[in-house]
């Protein structure tokens, strides 16, 4: 188990926000949706690209490059990719298919904590 750091206050996201925050050295993705905090890294498993920059819907957020979505409340893999047919098919045997690394979020007064 790591430490708790604060990555923002609570007014600092809008319901459906996302953005990058560098937290004790890693570069995490702080959601909101719902009224919860969502945390995960912001390098997409896939290729590598910030995923702040992609798209949120509800708790799943989309990979600006290649279309990969990760749902923030577990880290599942959605879609690994928008490839289709055979493309998809070699890219997993070159890349298979990753989890979001996701981490613990807690709110204290309005103060957003996460656990790296």
């Amino acid at each position: 188990m790591g430490d708790y750091f604060e990555a923002m206050r609570t007014g600092d996201l809008k319901d459906g926000e996302m953005r990058e925050v560098d937290l004790s050295g890693h570069e995490l993705l702080l959601a909101r949706s719902g009224g919860s905090f969502y945390a995960g890294s912001n390098r997409c498993p896939h290729m590598g690209a910030k995923l702040s920059q992609g798209k949120l819907e509800g708790t799943v957020v989309t990979c600006p490059r290649h279309g990969s979505q990760f749902d923030l409340a577990d880290g599942r893999v959605i879609r690994w990719t928008e490839w289709r047919g055979i493309v998809a098919s070699m890219g997993k045997l070159i890349k298979s298919p990753r989890a979001l690394t996701v981490y613990p979020v807690k709110v204290e007064g309005d103060r957003v904590l996460v656990e790296v």
